[in-house]
């Protein structure tokens, strides 16, 4: 018997014919199906590559982002820290700057003096004033009659008021004078015309400054008359120095 090629249908009647071609179309058919299926397949994998590549890009930049804020955030810390830092130096040194103020201010010495009596000199033709403390504070200043000692080096502001004078005397004032390893200095002076009418002759004279004194200075307040007149109660008549 002889045997039929392969994938040739028989052509022995219609039905063969009918069948043979519904076999390759089913074969067309099934072909065409798996190249589709196929083609969907790859561009599924595709989508997939591309949706992997959006979300590695999307972790790279919420790492970035996330490094950008861990980053910027330590810097605002660490500002924040050094600022909180400076804060407290600036604080710690106002504080310390504060406590020498109050400490010095706590050694800062003073004296107020008024006047109990006039001594006249006239031989030298000068009248001077012996004094008492009407305030102080500290032992750096020293009051002893006529005279005050300094025991304590540094700037001083010295000031007075001499005297509401009751003198016709053309011109009357004060001096005061600063003494030092026997040589006699003259810091201030006060000089006021007087009137001629005794009734009116009421005038009062001001004067300060600042200087620096040494240790041992003595200082002395006189008026350049002998015998002269003058109004000697605490409002009028005054003598004070005080340490800067």
């Amino acid at each position: 018997m002889a045997q039929r090629p392969l994938g040739v249908c028989p052509v022995t009647g219609a039905t063969s014919v009918i069948l043979c071609a519904v076999s390759l179309t089913t074969v067309c058919i099934c072909f065409i199906l798996l190249r589709l299926q196929s083609e969907q397949i790859n561009e599924l994998r595709n989508d997939l590559m591309t949706l992997e590549m959006k979300v590695e890009k999307t972790d790279i930049i919420k790492r970035s982002v996330w490094d950008c804020y861990t980053d910027a955030k330590g810097q605002s810390a660490s500002r924040g820290r050094r600022e909180a830092s400076k804060r407290g130096r600036k604080q710690r040194q106002t504080q310390t700057r504060t406590e020498r103020q109050c400490a010095s201010a706590g050694r800062r010495a003073f004296l107020h003096l008024k006047a109990l009596s006039s001594l006249s000199n006239d031989e030298e033709d000068y009248t001077a004033i012996k004094w008492m403390a009407a305030g102080s504070q500290g032992e750096g200043l020293q009051v002893s009659g006529e005279t005050v000692t300094v025991a304590t080096e540094g700037p001083y502001f010295i000031y007075s008021q001499q005297v509401l004078y009751k003198s016709t005397t053309w011109v009357m004032g004060h001096v005061i004078t600063k003494r030092l390893n026997g040589t006699d200095t003259k810091i201030l002076k006060c000089v006021k015309n007087m009137p001629d009418n005794i009734s009116t002759a009421l005038n009062s004279c001001y004067t300060a400054g600042t200087f620096f004194l040494e240790s041992g200075t003595v200082l002395e307040l006189s008026v350049p008359r002998k015998s002269a007149k003058l109004v000697l109660s605490p409002d009028a008549t005054f003598f004070g120095i005080f340490s800067l």
